[in-house]
């Protein structure tokens, strides 16, 4: 079984409940809206990570990230990008198994037509009301299980 954490929308805060929460992922993967290199860097100590840049990474450092990727997991097609609204192509029709986006801050775990959509929400500093989240996976070749984690719901 293969364990995958992903988050969104950190906007440069890496909170301390995030490490906790993706304790013992195999990969990570980041969906943009990082905010600052050191987020992935940290997240690099705890496994490999796949990270795409978000509208607000816009610095130099943000260039060498891509805008989507395409990466394959436990033998799963994951899509990642950071705005939903801006895919283009049927992910079905493609092979895709996995949606991974981001962008609203609202976490979203929906499967359509076969394929698994997933929004973690975001786990940087609060929007509104929204909630302070993040998603894992588990896979194997026979499920998909995802699941969301609401980190401290005090955090700000």
């Amino acid at each position: 079984m293969l364990k995958v954490g992903i988050l969104s929308d950190t906007h440069g805060l890496l909170r301390p409940q995030v490490n906790d929460a993706l304790a013992g992922v195999d990969h990570i993967i980041h969906a943009g809206d990082i905010g600052r290199p050191e987020i992935i860097e940290a997240l690099r100590r705890i496994a490999p990570v796949t990270a795409i840049r978000g509208n607000i990474d816009t610095a130099i450092w943000a260039q060498i990230y891509p805008d989507s990727q395409m990466v394959n997991l436990g033998g799963r097609c994951f899509y990642v990008l950071h705005d939903l609204k801006t895919l283009r192509d049927d992910p079905r029709s493609s092979g895709i198994d996995v949606i991974v986006s981001g962008h609203s801050h609202r976490p979203r775990i929906e499967t359509i037509d076969g394929v698994l959509y997933l929004n973690p929400g975001s786990c940087g500093p609060r929007r509104f009301s929204l909630p302070v989240t993040i998603a894992t996976l588990a896979l194997d070749e026979n499920r998909i299980e995802p699941r969301l984690h609401h980190l401290d719901a005090t955090a700000r």
